[in-house]
């Protein structure tokens, strides 16, 4: 099997430090978003909607959307958990990782499509949605500040996909200027550990 993947992009380092944390080893296929090799008919074929990552198993059948590649090695490769044992783990681990994905992730991604104009190609960039975008993931810091001054993590007492998807955020975020200001100490503290874990280089 093998991942098309773009190093530089956030999304598919979700998953690569997903697979690097359950100690999978993957055939990583490299595309150029700027180029559009992600857009060409055969990426298309492998995923209608022409995004990174995808995986691509042996028997040809193609996963796209990073979560589901995700819960793919969560089920064949269970530990460690990433993504919860119980019932209320799953659900908890999984509400953060939507609010995360929603409320930061996908916020700082628009702030960079629609204020930089990389992919102006291929879409109208508004000015304005972008800068709205990034005032919003400013103000989800906020959140996760509050939150990490109860739990060492952002789901619980335990590193999982919501701190994935927060660190890639964050971290991809430098890009269009939205930092953890002094006033998030508990995001910081929480920051400098998950930066250190091995993984995070992947």
């Amino acid at each position: 099997m093998k991942i098309y993947d773009t190093h530089t992009a956030p999304t598919p380092r979700r998953v690569r430090i997903f697979l690097a944390e359950k100690g999978i080893a993957m055939e990583y296929v490299q595309l150029d978003l700027q180029k559009g090799e992600n857009m060409t008919p055969e990426m298309r074929a492998k995923n209608p909607i022409g995004k990174v990552p995808v995986l691509e198993l042996d028997d040809g059948t193609c996963i796209g959307e990073s979560v589901a590649i995700c819960r793919y090695f969560e089920v064949l490769h269970p530990e460690p958990l990433l993504m919860g044992e119980t019932a209320l783990q799953q659900a908890k681990i999984e509400m953060w990782q939507r609010q995360v994905e929603f409320g930061l992730f996908m916020q700082v991604g628009m702030c960079f499509q629609h204020s930089t104009g990389y992919f102006k190609d291929r879409m109208t960039p508004i000015a304005e949605y972008g800068e709205l975008a990034g005032k919003t993931a400013s103000k989800y810091l906020h959140v996760l500040e509050k939150q990490l001054a109860q739990s060492e993590f952002i789901a619980g007492d335990t590193f999982s996909i919501a701190d994935i998807t927060a660190l890639c955020a964050i971290d991809f975020a430098r890009v269009v200027k939205i930092k953890i200001s002094d006033q998030h100490t508990n995001l910081q503290r929480w920051y400098d550990s998950v930066s250190q874990r091995p993984s995070a280089k992947a």
